[in-house]
Order: C-alpha cells, then structure tokens, then sequence
C-alpha cells in the first residue's frame, strides 16, 4: 500500500507538471488557432534562464523570477516576429515555421549559454522529504511542484472565467472579427495570450530543472504529451487540460510500476520487461483514442 501510495504522489506531480505545459498551449491552440510546436522550447528557455540564474546568484527566487521573464519575453519576441504573421495562414504554414523556431532556438540557447548541460540543485528549503504516513516520507520537492500547479490551475480558471481579459480572451476566441470592430486591440490581446503560455512554460522549467535534466531539445520531448493532454481534456480549456494531464499522469506513473510486474505473472522477466515498456510507451496514446472514440471533443471542450 506504501508503495502505491508514493507511485500515485509520483504519477500526480508528472501530471501537475504536464499541466503547467499543457495550461498555455490549450489557451494558444484552443483560442488563437495556431499549432506551436515551438512551445517546448519556452520550456527550455525557462529551465536555462533558471539554472544559470541559480549558479550566479544562488537564490531560488531570482532563478524563478529568471525563468519567469525570461520565457515569457522570448514567447512575445516569438509572437510578435513569427506567430502572429500566420494566425490567417494554412496550419502547415504554422507547423513548418515553428519548427524552424525549435531548430533555431535550439542552436541560439547552445551559443548563448554553451552545449554543456548545467547542473541544478534542489534549493536548500525544499529539501528533503516530510512524512505523509507512517513509513512514507515524500519529497519535499515534488510536493511543492504538485501544490504550485493547483494554484496556476486556481489562477488561471479565475483569469478566463472571472475578470474582463478572461472575458475578452473567450469572445476574442468565438469572434475575432467581432471582437476587433469593437474596439479591442485583439492582436495586444493575442500577444498577451502567447507570453502567458510562455511564462507557464518557463514555470515548469524552473520547477523541473532540479529533478530532471537541463540539456539542448529538452522541450521536444515532452512536447508530443502535452499535445496528447489538451486532446484528451479538451482543445482551448483550462479545465480539460488539468484534467488530461492528471490522467495522462496517473496512466503513464502507475503503469511504469505495475504493468511489468502483472506481465511477469504469465511471461518470463525478461520477456515482461520488453513487452511492458512497449505498453506503457503506448498507453497514454490508447487512452487518448478511447477518449476521441467516446467523446470527440474531449473530455472538457471549451465549448458546449
């Protein structure tokens, strides 16, 4: 039971994590129409921003203000040289031109801070584990990226359900034509949109940077699930993505735990090993097309 416990706590901070991502690209390919697969490299940007931050001043907060504004100006800079021209092109116009920011970025990131991965340390208050149960003393770490993401999740149904630019961002989605003969700058608006879902991601880089690696294209990587997150939950809600990445999560968490071990009760060791990876590699991506069989939209599309 210990040991379910901490997969479970292991499976909901990799799907808060997966929220933090997947929370500003719902808001850019739900709301503005624009298929960005240059959102990881924000991701990217963030976790170097906050390492080098790290190393040079040693505070936490300064390498999370660092990641802060260092993804979301790159995201508006990206917005306001590249997206924004192709919100009335083709989507392959879209796919073609943020996949030459992936390469871009890439090799801009590697001459600016260097092709050797910096190495990032748990900060000092975070360190160490607390105990949850008897016998179970969870990381410290991965219970402040699970509480972080529960508030961006609070903040962000706040912004677009309870206050004017939420207003604004809805009927900018439904009408954009509208919303513009009205008076509203809607291409400030989209701007803003765009730099929120970059500073979303340089969020999750800074959380991610002292628990996993910090290395060129980490942002391709996890780019494909979180596509696969805003699918399942909903394409353009905040709401769906939470709930996708949860799922998403849970799925891919426990069955890294526990589909080799029931495999290994009718197969031999090594067998199980081989065939349970090739499941759990395919698991997130079966769940998504049992949700697009039953619900096509999702499980929370923005709209009804």
């Amino acid at each position: 039971m210990i040991l379910f416990i901490e997969q479970t706590l292991n499976s909901l901070q990799y799907g808060a994590m997966l929220f933090l991502l997947a929370s500003g690209l719902t808001l850019i390919f739900g709301i503005m129409g624009v298929i960005n697969l240059a959102h990881g490299v924000f991701y990217m940007v963030g976790a170097y921003c906050a390492a080098f931050a790290l190393l040079s001043t040693g505070s936490f907060l300064i390498a999370v203000a660092a990641a802060l504004l260092g993804a979301g100006l790159y995201a508006v800079l990206v917005e306001i040289a590249v997206v924004q021209w192709l919100y009335r092109r083709d989507h392959l116009y879209q796919v073609l031109a943020t996949f030459g920011l992936i390469l871009f970025t890439n090799e801009a990131v590697s001459l600016i801070f260097g092709r050797r991965p910096p190495l990032v340390d748990v900060p000092s208050f975070l360190q160490g584990a607390v105990p949850l149960l008897p016998g179970l003393d969870y990381s410290l770490m991965r219970l402040a990226i699970i509480a972080v993401a529960a508030l961006v999740a609070i903040g962000l149904w706040v912004l677009v359900n309870h206050t004017r630019v939420g207003m604004l961002i809805r009927a900018g989605a439904d009408d954009r034509e509208m919303v513009d003969a009205l008076g509203i700058n809607i291409r400030r608006l989209y701007t803003l949109v765009f730099g929120l879902g970059g500073t979303l991601c340089g969020l999750a880089g800074v959380m991610a940077a002292p628990l996993l690696a910090v290395e060129i294209g980490m942002g391709e990587r996890v780019l494909i699930t979180t596509f696969v997150v805003i699918v399942i939950g909903g394409v353009g809600s905040v709401r769906g993505a939470f709930v996708g990445a949860l799922l998403v999560g849970m799925v891919d968490g426990l069955g890294r735990a526990y589909i080799p071990q029931i495999l290994q009760l009718s197969l031999p060791a090594a067998t199980a090993d081989t065939v349970g990876a090739g499941l759990v590699s395919a698991s997130i991506y079966l769940l998504m097309a049992v949700v697009l069989l039953l619900k096509p939209n999702g499980l929370l599309p923005a709209r009804g």
